[in-house]
């Protein structure tokens, strides 16, 4: 990975450093009105001038890839600006930041979308599989027929819904339980993350990517226990309110 720590270069006598906005351009495959805008939002440095002609150099060079790189991970041009600045000065070092960034994307479950056929789904659904259930599940947005597959956006929500599906829980039912998860789940994840991301840059904590990658398997056991343990005190809540009793079955006469 080529990532550069810079200043604005001085121009020495070297071929590599004399280079005019269109052989930068022609060198980075980059458009010179982009060259420019870069430098006008401050993410690149200034050339240097000789006479009437400006110059670039390998510096510049290496500076339009680290902002590709950045811009190729969603950053946009303000958060870039501070960042080169802080490389400029010293601050930071961009490579070990580039690690923990990877490490923050990295995914936290195996759950990419994939294509699946309508025997595949049916061999998923085991013995619960019944007539009009793919339907359902096409109704529900957990597939979606494209020719003769099927696209899965998140094959867990599949796996996991017929699994809910043999236990006797409807399709539907399942959905509606996986969206209050993913509501409240979600409005918790970013609380966390808010407050790792605040303890870390009080207290330099998790600031590396072997800390990240340590802390993910922990988390995800944290919140297993945490919820299994609050479904615990819910559930005894209700059997001891008498509300449970309403579920059992009627006697046959």
């Amino acid at each position: 990975m080529l990532i550069v720590d810079v200043a604005t270069p001085n121009a020495p006598k070297n071929p590599e450093n004399d280079l005019t906005i269109d052989e930068l351009s022609a060198r980075s495959r980059i458009p010179s009105r982009t060259i420019r805008f870069y430098q006008s939002k401050g993410v690149l440095g200034a050339p240097t001038v000789r006479g009437r002609v400006a110059y670039y150099g390998v510096a510049h060079l290496e500076r339009l890839k680290l902002i590709g790189q950045l811009q190729d991970r969603g950053l946009r041009i303000d958060t870039i600006r501070e960042l080169t600045t802080r490389i400029d000065r010293g601050e930071l070092d961009v490579n070990e930041w580039l690690g923990l960034d990877a490490e923050i994307r990295a995914p936290w479950a195996e759950d990419r979308p994939r294509t699946m056929t309508e025997a595949e789904i049916a061999e998923l659904a085991g013995p619960a599989r019944r007539d009009g259930l793919v339907a359902e599940l096409v109704r529900k947005e957990l597939v979606a027929r494209d020719g003769d597959v099927f696209v899965v956006p998140r094959p867990s929500s599949l796996r996991l819904a017929l699994k809910l599906e043999a236990a006797g829980v409807p399709v539907a039912a399942a959905v509606t339980a996986m969206k209050i998860l993913e509501k409240h789940l979600g409005r918790a994840s970013r609380e966390l993350a808010d407050f790792f991301l605040e303890s870390a840059r009080r207290d330099e904590l998790f600031g590396s990517p072997a800390a990240v990658e340590q802390m993910r398997p922990i988390a995800l056991e944290a919140v297993r226990l945490v919820f299994a343990r609050e479904m615990e005190k819910v559930m005894r809540e209700l059997a001891e309110s008498g509300k449970t009793a309403r579920l059992g079955r009627k006697k046959s006469r």
